[in-house]
């Protein structure tokens, strides 16, 4: 009985995904996924994709070009050098939401950092992670723009193999 317990306890638990890009927009996604998605017991990971400018010889990031990094615990997210180790940039006002999601909704919270096209890394983590279900910001490019450049958001519900839900800017052009 114990067992069956503890797979039914663990059958309850989601990943929730979320793909951000530390704009107002993505954390726009975060906070509606916290909102409306998130509930105690899930996991809540943070996937980020970007195409890096070069790759210094001999970093870290060279050793995840093709799996992208570990998963990184939020306790980590909230040291500064953890963010340059990985390419990114310091981003206080998303770690600060994501310290309050974990605490308010009882989630366990973790950042998986992809190198490459944001369009293909987000929809290979679905599958490697794997999801349950994700989140994604949209910039809200004018349709001119995203025949030119390509809308992640778009592309990734496309493509995606779980259930998808874009969050719209207020700012969004149509």
């Amino acid at each position: 009985m114990e067992g069956e317990g503890a797979k039914m306890k663990e059958e309850v638990a989601r990943r929730v995904g979320v793909a951000m890009d530390f704009s107002a927009c993505s954390r726009l996604a975060l906070q509606w996924a916290a909102d409306n998605v998130a509930r105690s017991g899930d996991h809540l990971i943070v996937v980020t994709a970007f195409k890096p400018l070069s790759y210094d010889q001999g970093t870290e990031i060279m050793l995840w070009e093709s799996t992208g990094s570990p998963y990184i615990p939020l306790l980590e997210l909230s040291e500064p050098v953890t963010f340059k180790k990985y390419g990114l940039k310091p981003d206080p006002q998303t770690i600060d939401l994501l310290n309050t999601i974990a605490r308010q909704k009882q989630v366990v919270v973790s950042m998986k950092v992809l190198y490459g096209d944001p369009r293909e890394k987000i929809c290979e983590a679905i599958n490697s992670i794997p999801l349950s279900c994700l989140i994604i910001g949209n910039r809200g490019l004018g349709k001119i723009k995203r025949v030119i450049m390509g809308s992640v958001s778009e592309y990734v519900v496309n493509h995606a193999t779980c259930p998808v839900t874009v969050v719209k800017s207020a700012e969004h052009e149509d």
